[in-house]
């Protein structure tokens, strides 16, 4: 997508300087160094050498990107059992939908779960005013669609009437639920 902006619409060097601009006015430290040392930790205790690439539970599990929510705890997952699609608010898009499809198709996933969360960060935003911020600041709207909601339980609804209709995935074992913050419980969402 930059790409095709950075073409289309700006040259790179004012990309860069826009980018540039944003970084001055933050006073944000990267950590990234410390996760690299993590990682050596993790790397000399590694045990996981020999799950295989297909999840063992034959599942995928759409979800938020939330810092608060560790996917694989909240579910009593472990390392190899299910893919774990996350993005923002757990919305089904069409990169959810081609990741989906990859993941049953070639990989041999038949469940689906879908987990969205209380307190979500799409609820604390509009489309259309995320948008015009973005365009106020750097010239430009994105071509994206933001998909804020305010009540996750019918945003699981939509997410699963969009897997009901695409062709492209088996939604025979499908089911959704929002996953409260405050009390880490799951609560099943239907379509009824």
């Amino acid at each position: 997508m930059i790409a095709t902006i950075e073409t289309c619409c700006h040259s790179v060097e004012q990309v860069t300087a826009l980018r540039s601009t944003v970084s001055a006015m933050s006073d944000f430290t990267p950590t990234t160094d410390e996760l690299v040392e993590l990682n050596s930790e993790f790397a000399a205790n590694f045990s996981d050498h020999d799950l295989q690439v297909a999840p063992m539970r034959q599942m995928a599990v759409v979800a938020c990107m939330d810092s608060r929510m560790d996917t694989f705890k909240l579910l009593g997952l472990e390392n190899g059992e299910a893919h774990i699609i996350r993005n923002a608010g757990g919305i089904v898009s069409d990169d959810v939908i081609r990741s989906l499809c990859l993941s049953q198709r070639a990989l041999g996933t038949r469940e689906i779960v879908l987990v969205h969360h209380t307190d979500c960060g799409l609820a604390k935003v509009t489309d259309d005013g995320f948008k015009n911020q973005l365009e106020a600041e750097l010239g430009i709207k994105p071509r994206w669609s933001v998909e804020s909601f305010v009540d996750p339980y019918a945003d699981v609804r939509q997410s699963m009437q969009r897997l009901l209709v695409t062709p492209f995935v088996d939604v025979t074992y499908m089911r959704g639920f929002v996953y409260d913050v405050t009390t880490g419980a799951i609560n099943e969402v239907t379509l009824d």
